[in-house]
């Protein structure tokens, strides 16, 4: 059965590439827009939108799909809009530990059936200056990435401590992934 990455992340792209199952990319067709609801649940939501809006393209075939977000008390961080949002969201998650969420969803498009899953990671920020804010910003890293951070590039110099995961901050949790395939592709482990 054929694979796609609703995705047009380079890292998930290599995260997904590491478990050894061919697969393309396809551009998701979905615009995430906050719906009001939890930081994980949003995440879910968002993953199975982005599976959905490219399964009449792909008939016949597993979908792939993940979002990932951020939540600092109330407030949920996304992709900042610009770069005055991402040095906002910088400010904010400055000295501060927050919860990150990445979701997975995989869609068969031969029988409708979905699996979601999601990973949760603690991660906290050390103290920025204005100007290692300003600097940050000014490389153009923080576009594009949940809470205006990569951990994978120099927005790993604004982190102190990780607590769980490393790639689902990177954007793919691959134990959720690989069991997932493993249960389409290969039909679930019988319980002991």
């Amino acid at each position: 059965m054929k694979l796609y990455l609703a995705s047009t992340s380079p890292r998930r792209r290599e995260l997904l590439a590491t478990l050894g199952h061919p697969f393309e990319t396809i551009a998701p067709a979905f615009e995430e827009r906050p719906t009001g609801r939890s930081a994980p649940e949003e995440a879910l939501w968002f993953a199975e939108q982005k599976a959905r809006s490219v399964a009449p393209l792909c008939p016949n075939a597993l979908i792939l799909a993940s979002d990932t977000l951020i939540a600092l008390g109330d407030a949920i961080f996304g992709k900042p809009a610009d770069l005055q949002e991402a040095k906002r969201m910088l400010s904010a998650l400055s000295g501060q530990t927050h919860d990150l969420y990445t979701a997975v969803a995989l869609l068969n498009t031969s029988d409708s059936s979905l699996k979601k899953g999601i990973e949760q990671v603690r991660v906290t920020f050390k103290t920025l200056s204005e100007e290692e804010i300003q600097k940050y910003t000014d490389s153009g890293e923080p576009m594009g990435k949940a809470g205006a951070y990569a951990i994978q590039g120099m927005g790993a110099q604004l982190i102190s401590k990780v607590e769980g995961d490393i790639q689902t901050v990177i954007g793919l949790p691959l134990q959720i992934t690989g069991r997932f395939l493993k249960d389409v592709l290969f039909g679930p482990d019988p319980l002991p």
